[in-house]
């Protein structure tokens, strides 16, 4: 299945029954709403796994501020 852009930075495809997630980690998108940590990436909620509505997946990747 082809990778497809999900959210910010986050590209997902299926290899037979394994999901790929693809995320760059030099991104930076910005503080959080708390403002503790940097956002590298995110879905923004819960959406489907490609090829399968049934699957959510609902995925944060950040860092603590220094």
């Amino acid at each position: 299945m082809e990778a497809r852009e999900m959210a910010k930075n986050v590209t997902m495809r299926m290899e037979g029954k394994k999901l790929i997630i693809e995320i760059e980690m030099d991104q930076d998108f910005g503080p959080s709403k708390s403002g503790k940590t940097r956002i590298i990436a995110s879905t923004e909620g819960n959406i489907s796994a490609p090829g399968d509505e049934d699957v959510k997946i609902g995925l944060n990747v950040y860092r603590y501020n220094k």
